[in-house]
């Protein structure tokens, strides 16, 4: 097998791994986007690529969350709505307001998300009543994590799953079900703008999504099988992960 080939392998393994995880509790573009930056392509080819096979995993995830009940459309459409909208917002406000001070606030936060979801072994394991309702939920939890999807990106899949549990009741695989599918609406907003910047490789992307389909369909399946039982521990274990990355970035490098 020549090297082109067993790049190929590797990034359609990479793909089907990340969409396991991601499935499950997010987390995957711990695993794709250096993969794709390792394949050579330049930053910003590399994210658009990203999204474009996040985009295909994320989708059927969603499809088999909503089949199994986890993702009553009607109730989440205004939040939907809201969080493709903000997304645009976010990613158009890029080039204008410096994040550096947010990357540094991001480590702590989800530390503290990591602490609190290994101390509360109860996080998520029911269905609690919910604090606001789906509307109000929406809007506000859409502008915000939309937008911050859109401008920066990293934790928000651990933002929504939190914010579902704790402020809308739901148990962990009905937060799973909501994340995804606003997941997948912040990622298609994202997408467009990459595809109008011509910022994807569409070659490597279709590839990776493929392994995204594989890997969404196992995980999606998993999660909804076993439930807080399979996702609180991975859940964790993307969140810690997520921490350490973020905090090399801001402090470190």
């Amino acid at each position: 097998m020549d090297a082109l080939s067993w790049m190929d392998a590797t990034l359609f393994a990479v793909g089907a791994t990340a969409g396991v995880v991601d499935a499950i509790a997010g987390g995957g573009g711990l695993l794709t986007v250096p993969a794709l930056l390792a394949s050579g392509l330049p930053a910003p080819v590399a994210l658009g690529t990203n999204k474009l096979q996040a985009c295909a995993g994320t989708a059927l995830a969603t499809w088999n969350y909503s089949r199994a009940g986890l993702l009553p459309w009607r109730r989440w459409l205004l939040g939907v709505a809201t969080t493709f909208v903000a997304a645009l917002a976010g990613a158009a406000a890029v080039t204008a307001i410096d994040p550096s001070a947010l990357r540094r606030l991001l480590p702590p936060v989800l530390a503290a998300i990591a602490v609190y979801t290994a101390v509360k072994r109860d996080l998520g394991q029911e269905v609690r009543a919910a604090r606001m309702s789906a509307a109000q939920f929406g809007l506000a939890f859409g502008a915000v994590l939309g937008f911050y999807d859109g401008f920066l990106g990293p934790g928000t899949g651990s933002f929504w799953m939190m914010a579902c549990v704790l402020v809308m009741g739901l148990d962990l695989r009905g937060a799973t079900g909501v994340t995804k599918a606003m997941n997948l609406t912040s990622n298609v907003a994202a997408l467009g703008l990459f595809l109008l910047a011509g910022s994807v490789n569409f070659r490597i992307g279709l590839l990776m999504a493929a392994g995204q389909l594989v890997g969404a369909q196992l995980g999606s399946r998993l999660a909804i099988r076993h439930g807080a039982r399979l996702i609180r521990p991975v859940f964790l274990a993307a969140v810690l992960a997520l921490t350490v990355k973020l905090a090399w970035d801001a402090f470190l490098r």
